[in-house]
């Protein structure tokens, strides 16, 4: 590991301006002292300043370019750990939409309204809320394997007291049940970008998060087809309390086994940095990190603020979607709660594809704002065509609207994730991401509560077109975006001093050789 070096600027205040930082002589030699040094906020971790920008004085320099460059290394279990965890929010998320999709069933067992089910989606998105903060400190002062471990625990008590209420007069139970199952999803929703950046090399690490992101939407399609299945519309409340109750078991068994498996199998972290980025990151100090000057530099950092502006809008009107589709489709579509569940199905499927071509190409494009905008855009008028095709009568039209809108508006959750980290770096990815998903459930259960009554108001035409005006802000916000991509300037800047330091040895090894020192002469 690289000797750090003590300098009085702070190289992670998210104000600073990596741009500025040319690729010629003196940028790379300014790199080479960014490479050692240790990080040291000064008050509320602003950085202190000895001029208008990093000084590295003449002396660190020399010192830098004697430091060798970090060793990195990528582990096959990596794969592991990503899948595992991708699971874990699969079993989580499937949690979210088992009332939704079949909400007139629920309504009827439990004798409620359809605003009591509702909750049953949207304390989802409340828990997150108030708990996103001191999980974000969990995860930055215990790990990533502690923060999953404890998420997958709640998820896991929270499937085991559903299965005791399979009763029309334990409604109370189940949401317990799903209360405890929404407080797992706060250590589990933010972790992709984490979880990629920890583990993953900077020419696969948007594919990795696209594929945590993927888990989520795999629960979500799981969600949306499964429990149409295995708890048909009978009108035999024994038989349904059966069938709820099978349910309610397969998913505990799920998340028992899945529970097991993150206690034996998940680690923390490889031993050596996928990257120079992680590597750096790695050379910060845990003493001199603090959590609360973390998350004021990120709310200082405009276009981060933005991205969590447009992110919390796309992302709150997938949550309404996702929550209202059921009412959505019967009420153009009477006594189609199977084919509601399989509409729901295509949306999350398409968006899986999204998400995976959308990880790939920013591996091999780097080209996130203009990914992004492209993205956003193309939700707006997968929602306007959504809404407009919805009344034809033709279930088969729905399906593919319903399909090309959830292709743009869940591709774009990890272009979400990746743009913030770049925007951000060299922050905790586990911190940008969870106020991202923060602003995403507040706009969620906002778009969720006003679109149900407009539906019930004015029906689903006037809800959808209500979620297209915020989708036409957020795609002109997006837009106003500043891209200042920190961490592939950091892998760049990591690259050229470590060449520059490699190129200096080998011309110092030239020159001994060509000229070789004359032993003195004899007297």
């Amino acid at each position: 590991m690289p000797q750090n070096i003590t300098s009085k600027d702070n190289h992670a205040n998210s104000e600073l301006g990596l741009e500025e930082w040319p690729c010629s002589q003196a940028g790379i030699d300014r790199a080479l002292g960014l490479a050692t040094l240790q990080w040291n906020p000064g008050s509320l971790g602003r950085a202190i300043p000895s001029g208008s920008r990093l000084h590295i004085q003449a002396s660190q320099i020399e010192r830098a370019e004697q430091v060798p460059k970090t060793e990195i290394k990528l582990y096959h279990r990596r794969w592991i750990m990503l899948f595992l965890f991708s699971s874990v929010s699969a079993s989580n998320a499937f949690m979210w939409l088992q009332y939704g999709i079949i909400s007139n069933i629920f309504m009827r067992f439990y004798n409620i309204d359809s605003f009591a089910i509702d909750w049953l989606g949207m304390v989802y998105l409340l828990t997150y809320i108030p708990l996103i903060l001191p999980v974000l400190w969990l995860l930055k002062n215990r790990g990533i394997r502690d923060v999953i471990l404890v998420g997958s625990a709640f998820n896991c008590i929270g499937a085991w007291i559903k299965i005791g209420s399979a009763s029309p007069n334990m409604f109370l139970l189940t949401f317990l049940g799903q209360f405890m199952c929404s407080v797992g999803t706060v250590f589990i929703l933010g972790i992709p970008s984490y979880l990629a950046s920890v583990w993953f090399g900077e020419k696969e690490v948007s594919t990795a998060c696209a594929i945590g992101v993927v888990g989520n939407q795999l629960g979500i399609a799981i969600g949306f087809l499964v429990p149409p299945i295995l708890v048909p519309n009978v009108d035999d409340m024994d038989e349904l309390a059966h069938h709820i109750s099978v349910m309610f078991y397969i998913t505990a068994a799920v998340a028992t086994l899945l529970f097991i498996l993150v206690v034996c199998v998940f680690q923390e972290r490889p031993p050596l940095p996928p990257t120079q980025a992680q590597a750096t990151a790695r050379s910060i100090p845990s003493g001199q990190y603090s959590y609360t000057a973390s998350v004021l530099r990120l709310l200082r950092n405009r276009p981060f603020i933005l991205l969590i502006i447009t992110y919390g809008l796309n992302v709150g009107c997938f949550y309404a979607v996702g929550t209202l589709l059921n009412r959505i489709i019967i009420e153009h579509y009477p006594g189609e709660e199977v084919n509601a569940g399989r509409i729901g199905l295509t949306i999350v499927i398409a968006g899986m594809v999204g998400s995976l071509i959308c990880g790939i190409w920013l591996d091999k494009t780097k080209t996130y704002k203009q990914t992004t905008l492209a993205v956003y855009f193309m939700s707006l008028v997968g929602m306007i065509v959504f809404a407009a095709t919805l009344s034809l009568g033709h279930l088969w039209v729905v399906f593919i609207t319903a399909g090309a809108l959830g292709f743009f508006m869940t591709g774009y959750l990890p272009l979400g994730f990746e743009f913030a980290v770049e925007l951000t770096f060299p922050e905790c990815e586990g911190t940008s991401s969870g106020l991202l998903n923060c602003s995403a459930q507040v706009f969620g259960i906002i778009f969720t509560i006003s679109q149900g009554k407009i539906i019930d108001r004015f029906g689903t035409l006037a809800g959808n077109i209500f979620l297209c005006v915020f989708l036409l802000i957020g795609t002109v916000m997006t837009g106003l975006i500043k891209s200042d991509l920190r961490r592939q300037k950091a892998n760049m800047l990591a690259k050229a001093a470590a060449a520059k330091q490699m190129s200096g040895q080998d011309y110092g090894t030239t020159t001994l050789i060509s000229n070789p020192q004359t032993p003195p002469s004899q007297a």
